[in-house]
């Protein structure tokens, strides 16, 4: 289990095989970058497509839908060095007792064809003080040429060229004149940094079915720390009625720096069916 800080910054350690982080041989075959080498190639940071982590307030996996798992923190130009720093908004709630579930998410930017990256784990909240439910979450769209299509407010992960519960589809060029790629950046209207807009309004409940009792106290802060250091903590909350699934199918990859295996999955469950081991943390 991993904890995400309210209101703070959380240092995770990303690459391509747990061997070239921290967590393995001592660190001795851990560099700057997500694969244990040097690079100085025709890629820059400006490339990266931006990766995120959302929450869902379930504690039971199977519970976890696209409407509850929501984005509370992206970072731009990522992934690029093994050590990337996301931060996690104030009004994050406390989790439930058994914890919440959170993810990982990447979908690189063109590279050839389609696809895209899903981990999820175990989280918990820690420093909590607010108690405003997160917001059922809507599909992001494409909005890179004209800001007010965005989706505002809560915005669930990009499920995109999955055998089903796709929530985002795409063609033509972007601005640059590039194939589009759907992507956790602007141009589907992701900030950089903390999702602060993701609450929904006291009255308004919510999209959270188990979020915790006003009067269940927070959980104590854990002493799980990011590999940098960092404390990290994280909240979500789950979805009312007629959930989104979160899609199942194939998912293809595209190397930077030639670290990334190709891997592709067939249709399984939930969220278990996008796991992939390209974020290590010390609270595997």
């Amino acid at each position: 289990m991993r904890t995400d800080p309210a209101g703070k910054d959380f240092t995770v350690e990303i690459a391509a095989n747990r061997a070239t982080t921290s967590l393995s041989y001592n660190g001795q075959y851990a560099s700057d970058w997500v694969d244990g080498q040097a690079h100085a190639d025709a890629f820059n940071e400006t490339m990266a497509a931006g990766t995120a982590f959302a929450i869902s307030y379930q504690s039971d996996l199977s519970k976890v839908t696209a409407d509850n798992l929501v984005v509370f923190s992206v970072r731009y130009h990522t992934p690029w060095k093994r050590l990337a720093t996301y931060s996690v908004p104030a009004a994050l709630p406390a989790c439930p007792p058994g914890g919440c579930i959170c993810a990982w998410g990447w979908v690189p930017n063109g590279c050839g064809e389609p696809n895209m990256y899903h981990q999820g784990f175990k989280c918990m909240v820690t420093g909590a003080t607010a108690t405003n439910p997160v917001a059922v979450a809507k599909p992001p769209v494409w909005c890179e040429d004209d800001a007010s299509k965005c989706t505002k407010g809560a915005k669930q992960m990009i499920y995109w060229n999955q055998l089903d519960g796709n929530n985002i589809q795409v063609s033509g060029k972007d601005l640059s004149g590039q194939p589009r790629s759907p992507a956790y950046n602007q141009k589907l209207g992701f900030a950089d940094g903390a999702q602060n807009d993701i609450f929904a309004a006291p009255s308004q409940g919510g999209g959270n079915s188990n979020s915790p009792p006003a009067d269940s106290p927070s959980p104590s802060p854990s002493s799980t720390r990011s590999n940098a250091g960092s404390p990290a903590t994280s909240s979500v909350q789950p979805p009312a009625a007629t959930p989104s699934p979160i899609p199942t199918g194939n998912s293809s990859q595209c190397p930077m720096h030639s670290t990334h295996k190709r891997s592709n999955k067939k249709k399984r469950g939930p969220l278990a069916a996008h796991r992939r081991r390209r974020i290590d943390t010390n609270s595997w």
